[in-house]
């Protein structure tokens, strides 16, 4: 039975707010050979005057792992971010007859009850069968997959540097982005800002319409 579930996130990271911006100072002050400065306070004030004159090369020293629940079509678009690295679900080798079930992520811009979203159901649902017949047909689970639909529910590891996360964020909360890769990376960046200042602090976010922007200090 097909299973309608939201997309969702878990950091894997220790997101250790003093030990990573004290590893992102000590990258600065070498470059700037002021390590004699560095003292119990000074990383979070030193990492933002980093910031400040665009010296992010140095993020670049502290990695993030993420586990991200989405639909293959949100996954396509966040793998195309080349500097980051990537382990995904294998449709090749997931075999969902055995599992009973394909889960498949809702789309944030359909309302249940509606016509455009019963439409979505019925097509998934029939999705659903047509892949079960083929693999009772015989076909391979890597056969059988090219039934499946971009709605379907992909679990994507990601690990990314943290100027990277920086990028990836400036693109994927704004505006332009897609409404379901918003629906993911704005409570991410969200996350980001609460446990990592001043490392996300340049980014203005909009919880009403669920984006974010790049801010100045």
């Amino acid at each position: 039975m097909m299973r309608i579930i939201s997309p969702s996130f878990k950091v894997v990271t220790d997101l250790n707010r003093e030990e990573i911006l004290r590893k992102i100072e000590l990258a600065g002050r070498i470059s700037h050979k002021s390590e004699e400065k560095i003292s119990e306070d000074s990383a979070a004030k030193f990492v933002k005057h980093l910031l400040k004159i665009g010296h992010e090369s140095v993020l670049e020293h502290v990695n993030i792992s993420v586990i991200i629940i989405c639909d293959r079509g949100v996954s396509h678009e966040l793998v195309r971010h080349r500097l980051a690295s990537y382990t995904q679900e294998s449709t090749r080798y997931c075999d969902y007859a055995k599992k009973g079930e394909i889960a498949v992520i809702k789309p944030v811009f359909l309302t249940e009850g509606t016509d455009k979203y019963r439409v979505w159901k019925t097509a998934m649902e029939l999705i659903e069968k047509s892949y079960f017949h083929l693999r009772d047909l015989g076909l391979k689970p890597e056969e059988a997959r090219s039934v499946l639909p971009n709605s379907l529910k992909t679990e994507i590891f990601v690990t990314a540097n943290i100027r990277e996360w920086r990028h990836i964020f400036e693109l994927r909360c704004n505006a332009a982005a897609h409404p379901q890769m918003r629906e993911i990376m704005v409570p991410l960046l969200q996350l980001f800002q609460q446990k990592l200042p001043p490392l996300f602090d340049d980014f203005s976010i909009d919880l009403e319409n669920n984006i974010a922007s790049r801010a100045s200090f």
